[in-house]
């Protein structure tokens, strides 16, 4: 897998660690399922669809933008 297909995964860990909360934490707050979160920073789901990043976003009070840098 190219570095790009980890990036988006690397920043929600980024993000969530930065706000000193767990993936459980994130899953909830962002009314997702467990293993999204768990899969998408592994790097397991390399493209997730717009609305569980906007979710996830939103969950971490960051732009989408945020998690799609490189």
């Amino acid at each position: 897998m190219s570095k790009e297909k980890f990036t988006i995964g690397e920043n929600i860990k980024k993000y969530r660690k930065k706000l000193e909360i767990s993936q459980d934490a994130l899953f909830k707050k962002a009314n997702l399922v467990f293993h999204t979160i768990a899969k998408i920073e592994i790097g397991a789901t390399p493209n997730p669809t717009i609305e569980t990043v906007k979710k996830i976003a939103n969950a971490l009070n960051v732009g989408v933008d945020d998690l799609l840098k490189e």
